[in-house]
Parts: C-alpha cells; structure tokens; sequence
C-alpha cells in the first residue's frame, strides 16, 4: 500500500472544531488543577497535595496536552508555508503574556515566581518548531524522544546557574509555581507536529475537518478558540473567588512545621510506608530546625551546598529510621 506524504496533500482550509473541544477541555482541567493548587496555597488543602502522586501525574499529562495541542496547531498553520505576519503577532501575544505573568508572579510570589512557565515555553517552542515543518515525521518523532530523554542523561551542574535554568538540564531544580523548561516539554510539542504531519498524510485531518460536534461542545469550542484569554483569567478570577471566601472563612493557619511535616510526609509515601515516613520526616524537622536549615528551604535557597547537606541529612534520617524499625535506637 502507498501513503501519501502531507506534503502532497492540502491541509484542510475548514477550521478542526475536534482540536478547539480537544484544548477546552485541556483549558477546563488546568483550571480545576490551578483550583487546587489555590486552595492548598490559601491553606484549605494539605501542605504538597499537588507536588506529589496523582495530582503530579494529573498536572503533567494535562501539561503534556497542551503542548501537543501547540504543535499540532503550528503544523496546521504553517505546514505548507509560514505565515510569518500572523505567526509573529500571536508570538508576540504570547510572548507579552508570558512577561506580564513573570513580572505579576515577582512581586505576588517572589519566592516561587514563574519565570519559564507554559507560556514561555510555548513561545519559545513556537519558534524552534519552524526548524521542524520540512522535516520528515519520523524524524521529529525521533527528536521529539530526545529532547524528552534529554534531562535523565544531559544534566550538568553547567546549567546550575540561575540565567541557564530555563534550558531544564540542571542538577537542581528551581523553585517556581509554574516551571516547563526546554527540555523535555518540547518534545511534546514536537511530537504533536509529527504525529499531525502523519494524519495529513493518512487523510484524517481532511476526514476531522468534516466533523461537527453537537451544541454541547460549544463552550469548549469557544474556550478552545480563545485559549490565551482563558488562560490569563482563569487562574486570577479563581485565586479572588478563594480570596474572598478566605474572608469570610478562613482556613487554619499552620506553621512552618505543619506544613514541612505535610509536604515531606506525602512525598516520603510515594515510596515508603506511613509508618516509617512519619518518623522520618520527624527526624527531618528535627535536624532541619536544630541547625536553622528550616528557615533557608522556606526562603528559596536552591544552592548546591544545601541541596548536598539536605541529602545527607536525609541519608541520615533514612538509616536512623531503618534501626529504629528494626528495634534499634534512632541515632
């Protein structure tokens, strides 16, 4: 059987409503995972509920959507030929959005500011994609699965330094509300730019194009249609509505402690039991605030020095824990 190249087959003209319900749900499941994140930052949720486990995964594939949804999108606009005027005037709408955000962040949170958040990486992915419209499918698939083994292989303390954070290949990770460095997420976007190319070839864009959905797709057809305004509202108009019931009722405030104990307690469980995490992270605290290390975690000190010193401060914990489980003192 012969296939027949995309470059021989017209995109379609016709607008893919399925692509435009495809991002509105995309958009609606970021705002409810934004949601949690904003109960848990205004202290009605549990300390690390969306760092670790499920709500992780939830925040990553949904992530991971997007930015497919992103390649896809630039194949179909500039698959035969670049547009570059209207390229260029949704780069610099993106572009301004993602500075508008960092800036907003840096005073809001300048402990976790975003400064290479989704926005960011799509505007550069936006860019870097062009090298990849003339290239074969398979062989954006192939770059794709580099970029996104990159970090597992490539990580170096050259990238430590904070101007060189944003490429993802640093030993450390910053602290950040919203950190998609280069690598891996471009691989996503990649990876929907071949795999479009390939339905182009196939004819399935051409057979989705003729696809309507019924009315009850219109709001997310809508939402689809104008995601960056979505986007730039949602988590603002969210975070206000917390706000104000926070006024009326607000939720208990922890210490530093309660929530340190929260956080390393959920993270300790994606691989241990409950029993051993609580006295592990008990262990933590209590070495952690005896040497005033506490006060540097919570003031966004990623240096390599301290991130060395908390490993061995764990491994100590870790072997202390283990004696005591098996009947030893704790050291």
């Amino acid at each position: 059987m012969t296939i027949e190249l995309a470059e021989n087959r017209p995109l379609p003209r016709k607008r893919i409503a399925a692509i435009d319900v495809a991002r509105g749900v995309a958009l609606l499941a970021m705002a409810s995972y934004h949601f949690t994140w904003d109960l848990e930052f205004f202290g009605y949720a549990s300390a690390g509920l969306t760092e670790f486990g499920g709500w992780k995964l939830y925040a990553r594939c949904i992530a991971s959507t997007f930015l497919f949804l992103v390649g896809v999108s630039l194949f179909l606009a500039h698959g035969k030929q670049i547009r570059w005027r209207g390229f260029w005037r949704r780069q610099g709408m993106v572009a301004g959005a993602a500075l508008a955000i960092t800036i907003a962040t840096r005073f809001a949170t300048p402990d976790s500011f975003i400064f290479f958040g989704i926005l960011h990486q799509i505007a550069l992915a936006s860019l870097l994609g062009l090298a990849f419209l003339r290239l074969p499918a398979l062989l954006t698939l192939a770059a794709a699965a580099l970029v996104v083994a990159a970090p597992y292989y490539l990580r170096s303390p050259v990238f430590d330094h904070a101007a060189l954070w944003w490429v993802g290949l640093s030993t450390v990770n910053p602290r950040s509300n919203d950190y998609v460095p280069l690598f891996p997420w471009f691989g996503a976007v990649l990876a929907g730019l071949a795999l479009t190319k390939l339905a182009a070839g196939f004819g399935i864009l051409a057979k989705l194009a003729e696809m309507s959905p019924g009315r009850w797709a219109r709001p997310l057809t809508f939402i689809g249609r104008h995601s960056l305004a979505f986007y730039l509202i949602h988590q603002p108009f969210l975070i206000a509505c917390v706000w104000l019931f926070s006024q009326v009722m607000p939720a208990q405030v922890e210490t530093r402690q309660v929530n340190f104990l929260g956080s390393c307690q959920a993270s300790c469980e994606q691989t241990q039991d409950t029993e051993f995490c609580t006295r592990y992270c008990v262990c933590m605290l209590d070495r952690l605030e005896g040497e005033g290390s506490l006060d540097r975690l919570y003031q966004n000190d990623r240096s390599p020095q301290l991130k060395a010193h908390v490993s061995e401060l764990a491994g100590i914990c870790t072997a202390a824990t283990d004696g005591a489980g098996s009947g030893g003192e704790p050291q």
